[in-house]
C-alpha cells in the first residue's frame, strides 16, 4: 500500500532501526499521544521526547532491537507488525498508527503475552 500514513511509518522504522529512539521524534505532531503498553501514555511532543530518550536508556540495558515484520497503510492510518528481540528472548507486536500532513498524531503499541 502506499499514502502519507504509509510513508511515514517508512520513515518512523528507517530512522528507529539505527537505534536512537529520540530521532523519531520529528516524526510525531506536537499534540500527539503515544501508548505504549508497558511504559504508560505520552501526550504531547515534550513527554514523547522524553518518553525517547528513555526508550534509548531502557532498550540499551535489555539488548533490544525491533524488527519491523509487516507495514500497511493508507493516506491517514498505518499499523505495522514487529518482533522485538531482547536477552530474554522474542516477543511480537503490532503497532497503530494514526498520521496528518507527515506526523504521527496518534500511535499505540500491543504487544503479545
Amino acid at each position: 500500500m502506499s499514502g502519507d500514513a504509509y510513508d511515514t511509518l517508512a520513515r518512523f522504522w528507517e530512522i528507529q532501526n539505527d537505534g536512537d529512539y529520540t530521532k523519531v521524534v520529528e516524526l510525531f505532531a506536537d499534540d500527539a499521544v503515544l501508548v505504549d503498553p508497558i511504559y504508560g501514555t505520552f501526550e504531547g511532543g515534550p513527554a514523547i521526547a522524553d518518553f525517547m530518550a528513555k526508550m534509548n536508556r531502557e532498550m540499551t540495558k535489555i539488548g533490544a532491537s525491533f524488527r519491523l515484520e509487516e507495514l500497511e497503510g493508507d493516506e491517514t492510518t498505518a499499523w505495522a507488525q514487529w518482533v522485538a528481540t531482547t536477552n530474554k528472548g522474542d516477543r511480537s507486536g503490532v503497532g497503530v498508527y494514526r498520521v496528518r500532513n507527515s506526523q504521527i498524531t496518534y500511535y499505540r503499541d500491543y504487544m503479545n503475552a
